[in-house]
């Protein structure tokens, strides 16, 4: 006979709890194989991919796409038995055939997903006002859901009130512009009397609001990367200093090392001279490559770099990391930098490479920018911004010439790092750039 089981939205092992519905690659009828992708999601970090741990066929979507789900929330119902005989049925004592048995139950508990971490997720059901059972708990308010795209923009609805929509013959699209949710309320004012039709907007002005305004809900990656800054920034305690480098022996190596075998193939940007730079400087200067641990008041010296590069994505910045960054060649790093940055363009980026980190750099230079003052991401103690190498007018042997000149910015966790040791490292980074055959003292 059948065998239903339910796929909840699985634990990526991030620490998070909740995540957004992009893409179903199924629909119901549909035949999957044990760990075929079958739908898309968006977490607070990434777009991931998620993988069903059954063979089967595919019954019931129970979300829609651009719907906010919890971690352990039911998205799928599968058959893992479709070829199953039916139940037999048993005569009845006058000879009759009995009412057919019970359709087998659907199997809520679910084991973790391959690669997703080891929690085990189960999915409860409220229990039923006649079993005598224990007075229910009170059940958070489900989320808002999307109706399917019409018109140009998406009504939010909370399950029950879409249903009481469905139930009244009331159309959402009617009732309200892009980003506004919909009551119950407006709903039972719809049902009981006609409704204007919303005023046509100019096609000069934005869709959603007549005044030029327009607005987008805070999720995904934007809702994540928002509420960091704002922890790291009134967490902890800010220190930004700067310094101009003549970076132009830097770019000249640059030039010859193109040319180099080992290089063949790799894309090899000032990006990679900085992040060597910050890794040599930080055996220094290990104070930067620290962490504040406030439940246990201790700092936590790190031996190994796991250095986060900021990235700027279609969903927004992400920062991705580079492990063990120490222990690799400049040709490594230059090859990791360019995977590491087709892959978050693409939206592609495993949530584990976006935690863990122990430094960041942010390379403002690529928009132009001369530099900053970068917030630092929470669990570091330092992050450098790296500014645009510019044709600059500059000193040197009492001369002035025209140089490749670049600002460099560190911000710190002045919990974790004095002025001193700041400085100190600021001070190592820039003279590993101007002058690269420096590595060799450290």
């Amino acid at each position: 006979m059948p065998q239903y089981k339910q796929f909840p939205l699985a634990d990526t092992a991030e620490g998070l709890t909740e995540a957004d519905i992009l893409n179903w690659h199924v629909k119901p009828g549909d035949e999957v194989k044990v760990n075929q992708i079958v739908v898309e999601i968006e977490t607070a970090k990434a777009a991931v991919e998620l993988p069903i741990p059954w063979a089967g066929v595919i019954t019931e979507l129970h979300v829609e796409p651009g719907q906010t789900v919890e971690v352990g929330t039911p998205i799928l119902t599968i058959d893992t038995d479709p070829g199953g005989a039916p139940a037999a049925e048993a005569p009845s004592p006058n000879g009759a055939a009995a009412a057919p048995a019970p359709a087998a139950p659907v199997e809520e508990e679910m084991k973790p997903l391959v690669g997703y971490g080891s929690k085990t997720v189960t999915a409860k059901r409220r229990a039923r006002k006649d079993a005598g059972a224990p007075t229910p708990q009170p059940v958070a308010a489900p989320e808002p859901v999307a109706e399917p795209v019409k018109g140009g923009y998406v009504p939010l609805a909370k399950p029950p009130v879409r249903k009481l929509a469905k139930d009244l013959g009331v159309d959402l699209h009617a009732l309200a512009s892009e980003g506004q949710v919909i009551t119950r309320e407006d709903v039972q004012r719809a049902a009981s009397g006609p409704v204007a039709a919303p005023a046509p907007v100019p096609s000069t002005v934005s869709s959603s609001d007549a005044a030029g305004e327009r607005r987008v809900p805070i999720k995904g990656v934007r809702k994540a990367t928002a509420q960091a800054m704002v922890q790291s920034a009134y967490s902890a305690p800010h220190v930004t200093e700067f310094l101009t480098v003549d970076v132009t022996p830097m770019m000249e190596l640059r030039e010859k090392l193109k040319k180099s075998p080992a290089f063949a193939g790799i894309k090899l940007t000032p990006l990679a001279f900085a992040a060597k730079a910050v890794c040599l400087a930080a055996k220094r200067t290990p104070d930067v490559n620290a962490t504040w641990d406030e439940a246990a008041q201790e700092i936590v010296y790190k031996s190994y770099v796991h250095l986060g590069i900021a990235a700027a994505t279609p969903r927004g910045l992400i920062v991705p990391k580079i492990r063990n960054a120490e222990q690799l060649s400049l040709p490594e790093l230059a090859k990791a930098l360019g995977e590491l940055t087709d892959t978050a363009r693409e939206g592609k980026t495993p949530p584990a490479d976006m935690v863990n980190g122990t430094i960041t750099i942010t390379n403002v230079g690529v928009f132009g920018v001369d530099t900053g003052t970068p917030i630092i991401n929470p669990g570091e103690s330092a992050i450098l911004a790296f500014g645009a190498i510019r044709d600059t007018p500059w000193v040197v042997d009492g001369e002035i010439k025209v140089r490749k000149v670049l600002q460099l910015a560190l911000s710190f966790d002045h919990r974790v790092v004095d002025g001193q040791q700041g400085s100190q490292f600021l001070a190592d980074v820039g003279m590993l750039l101007a002058d690269p055959a420096s590595a060799f003292v450290f």
